[in-house]
């Protein structure tokens, strides 16, 4: 029984973290452009090529 009352609180002390540190990443704009760093791999950037490719 001691152990529970021990268990308890801590698993309800990380579960509020967990939820502070959500709702901060919301307010702080990490879930803004969810498309934009998957599409960004897909450009081509014409300054990036190798030093033989531009003979």
């Amino acid at each position: 029984m001691n152990g529970i009352a021990l268990l308890i609180p801590i698993a309800l002390g990380l579960g509020l973290i967990g939820l502070a540190a959500f709702f901060w990443s919301l307010r702080s704009g990490q879930f803004d452009d969810l498309d934009g760093a998957a599409l960004r791999i897909l450009i081509d950037d014409e300054g990036d090529a190798p030093m033989e490719d531009q003979k």
